[in-house]
């Protein structure tokens, strides 16, 4: 079924108009790096999640945990090894130091660290022994090292910037010193993760470490972060956006645009327990099941992106017997449904393939995967199965890239056909393969969207010449990193009210309208993205420009808020 280029395009043309198919050559279709490609290749990643605050059942270290009291006297990093290969993860990415600025590798940039511990008589090195495991089993190694530190006041969602201008110049030198450290002494790097973006220019450490590394957030950032912590992304999924809003080193999903110049494939992490990134006994009670997992799974990888699930050893320095009973039962559920494809084609071009089966069989999943080394081409497909009725259509989508799976209601059927019915260049196809998972239940989502909650009120009897300056208090209602919708909400329908400008601060940073809004269609709605940390204590302020197009009649109205739901469009 290879169909070569040229013969491909003569047919295309004309059959386009026969078969209602939507083409739009797209001259230059943004593509990955070699380097993205590789690390968008392991589809699957492991966090490991350890720091002092496991000792005080917290998730930011408050440094009350005593260094004499951090003595992790099992810690196998063998162990850790394990656990990712059993679920499938071909990389491990250690959070090296957190926000409190604890380092578990042997440095001498800071005595807040594990050479200032009991454990090996403070010669240890935990990110020297992680190295070595991931080599042992074949497993790549990638660093997360936060940009702030408590220990110099540069606090959560500071991205290296200290509360006090006098140390910022020396906490430079100190954080750079450390990245140094993490990337030219432990083997090769495959990612380098800075949480909530990096304000300190590491742009020649990177480039002379890490220039075959995958950057996560920062100005020289080469992947997102959707956006949220659910491990979920929001279909469709497009690993393209505008080179700019790249180059801001926060970009996040709603920032995709498939037809963007720049490519950033995007990393979902998400939680073991629910929501809690380090271990406590109480926060083992809320481990995650099979069946959450495998959704989340469905909606990251089977949404085309990369799925990054949490890790946390306890205070003896192994993760948990039970946790490592449910990711061995995650890989299995894995290999079970998606190891054995009924039937497949793969490595072929063109807009139409048929699969015939060998005898009518019952199927419920299509996996459908692009070879997006050539960027998004696919634009919209229809996946159909015959049966004696004819052609049923068993489901739709848009974006494919890496892997697109699509469950549907059970159908025996004799044979089975994807059309691609809009694309921006030849399709690629690298795979199109037919399942049957036996005991699956299939629950289509709904449309559906969390709920709104009361922020405030407007009224234009207080407004001057037909304008007003409002100020918002969300933090109450932004809690943890994540995407949310702000609308303004009218109660009367003869007048107007208009948001002209609109502007988010985080922690008295001033941060603009460009970098954390985005403006709902040109509606008074709007998207924020939280994509730091939330400290108790945190504040969110929204500050907007109103302006009413009617002096006479009066207008009144709500101001709403709620979190955007992963089925929202």
């Amino acid at each position: 079924m290879k169909i070569s280029l040229p013969r491909s395009i003569l047919v295309l043309s004309f059959l386009l108009p026969v078969l209602n198919i939507s083409y739009c050559q797209k001259n230059a279709l943004a593509r990955p790096s070699e380097v993205q490609y590789r690390w968008h290749e392991q589809e699957r990643i492991m966090f490991v999640c350890l720091d002092p605050c496991t000792w005080q059942g917290r998730e930011y270290d408050n440094h009350s945990t005593s260094l004499s009291r951090i003595n992790p006297s099992k810690l196998n990093t063998d162990q850790w090894c394990k656990a990712a290969l059993s679920w499938g993860a071909k990389e491990i990415l250690y959070v090296a130091k957190h926000t409190g600025g604890f380092c578990w590798w042997n440095t001498m940039t800071s005595d807040y660290g594990i050479r200032n511990t009991p454990w090996r008589e403070g010669k240890g090195d935990v990110l020297k022994d992680l190295s070595e495991s991931c080599r042992k089993y074949g497993l790549n190694l990638g660093i997360y090292v936060y940009p702030g530190d408590d220990t110099w006041g540069a606090g959560i969602g500071s991205g290296g910037k200290t509360a006090d201008s006098s140390k910022q110049e020396a906490y430079n030198q100190v954080f750079r010193q450390q990245l140094t450290e993490v990337l030219s002494n432990y083997g090769h790097i495959t990612e380098v993760w800075f949480d909530g973006s990096c304000t300190i220019d590491v742009s020649d450490i990177l480039d002379k470490y890490a220039s075959e590394s995958a950057i996560f957030q920062g100005q020289k950032a080469t992947l997102r972060w959707p956006g949220t912590e659910s491990g979920k992304l929001f279909y469709p999924a497009w690993n393209t956006l505008r080179s700019e809003i790249l180059k801001t080193g926060i970009a996040t999903q709603y920032d995709d645009d498939p037809d963007g110049d720049a490519w950033a494939p995007l990393e979902a992490d998400v939680t073991l327990y629910n929501h809690n990134w380090f271990w406590s006994a109480a926060n083992e009670k809320k481990r995650r099941t099979v069946d959450e997992l495998m959704d989340i799974y469905y909606k990251s990888a089977g949404y085309g992106g990369v799925l990054l699930l949490n890790s946390t050893p306890d205070t003896t320095g192994l993760i948990p017997f039970n946790d490592m009973i449910l990711y061995s039962e995650l890989g299995k559920n894995i290999s079970r449904r998606f190891d054995n494809p009924l039937a497949s084609l793969k490595d072929t071009s063109g807009i139409s393939f048929e699969i015939p089966l060998n005898k009518t069989a019952w199927i419920n999943h299509v996996v459908l995967k692009e070879d997006y080394r050539y960027g998004h081409r696919i634009r919209e497909y229809v996946i159909e199965g015959y049966s004696e009725s004819g052609w049923k259509v068993l489901a739709k989508g848009s974006a494919v890239g890496r892997m697109k799976i699509d469950p549907f209601l059970s159908m025996a059927v004799s044979k089975v056909r994807l059309r691609i019915t809009k694309y921006a260049d030849l399709p690629l196809i690298r795979s199109f393969a037919v399942y049957n998972v036996e005991n699956y239940l299939f629950n289509p989502d709904p449309f559906s969207s969390f709920e709104w909650n009361l922020c405030g009120t407007w009224d234009t009897k207080s407004f001057i010449k037909g304008k007003e300056s409002l100020t918002v208090d969300l933090s109450k209602f932004i809690m943890k990193p994540g995407q949310y919708e702000v609308a303004f909400k009218s109660s009367v329908a003869i007048t107007e009210m208009h948001i002209d400008t609109a502007r988010i601060y985080f922690d008295n940073d001033m941060l603009t309208l460009q970098d954390f809004i985005q403006r709902k269609g040109g509606s008074n709605t709007f998207f924020i993205n939280r994509t730091a940390q939330v400290a108790q204590g945190s504040k969110t302020i929204l500050k907007v420009e109103m302006t009413s197009d009617n002096l006479v009649f009066q207008n009144k109205g709500e101001i709403l808020v709620r979190e955007r739901s992963q089925d929202m469009k």
